[in-house]
């Protein structure tokens, strides 16, 4: 059974560098390092690249639907709950300060709309999630969450400056070894490293 990889974000080119596709963009910069090719998988209505980990067939995969119809995609290619143990789905997360990422399962979606459809249609929480810090932070380091509908738009929508980029290349090290170690030892051995 292989293993998916999910990076959300939404489709076209207004969104390719705002915070709410970090997940797309992170899975971007992961099947380049990997050289594995996107081909566009016309059935699932997503973009899809196949690869190796170890021993292990990796399926990577950026829904080409808007952010909360993501779970269209998914479910197409996870259609139990034994395979959405081998899933993983990468996104940004405003709960979280910019620069920061946590690995979780089994957890409800938080208000992330992406990820409510990818529960909705798999009909389980239990699956791997790497949650990717977007938030403002104070100069101190404390996270300054944005509050109301507009100032939540504003942080989700806006483009990354091109020193945040480079910061998110740094966190992306990380990500990618997450990736790699919940493939070849499991999401415990990947939580406890790098949670």
């Amino acid at each position: 059974m292989q293993y998916i990889i999910v990076g959300l974000g939404n489709p076209g080119e207004e969104y390719e560098e705002t915070r709410h596709n970090t997940g797309r963009i992170l899975l971007q910069w992961f099947a380049k390092a990997n050289d594995a090719e996107w081909k566009v998988d016309k059935k699932i209505n997503a973009q899809v690249a196949k690869m190796k980990i170890g021993k292990s067939a990796v399926t990577l995969v950026l829904p080409d639907a808007y952010m909360n119809n993501s779970g269209n995609s998914v479910k197409k290619l996870v259609s139990s709950i034994k395979q959405a143990e081998k899933l993983m789905v990468v996104y940004d997360d405003l709960d979280l300060p910019f620069d920061s990422s946590k690995i979780s399962f089994n957890k409800s979606s938080g208000g992330h709309k992406g990820l409510e459809s990818i529960i909705k249609a798999l009909k389980t929480e239990k699956f791997a999630r790497i949650r990717v810090g977007i938030s403002p932070t104070s100069p101190t380091g404390k996270l300054r969450k944005p509050q109301g509908d507009e100032k939540v738009m504003k942080v989700i929508m806006g483009k990354f400056k091109p020193e945040e980029i480079l910061i998110l290349k740094k966190l992306y090290k990380k990500i990618s070894q997450a990736i790699e170690t919940f493939v070849e030892s499991g999401l415990g051995s990947a939580m406890t490293e790098f949670n």
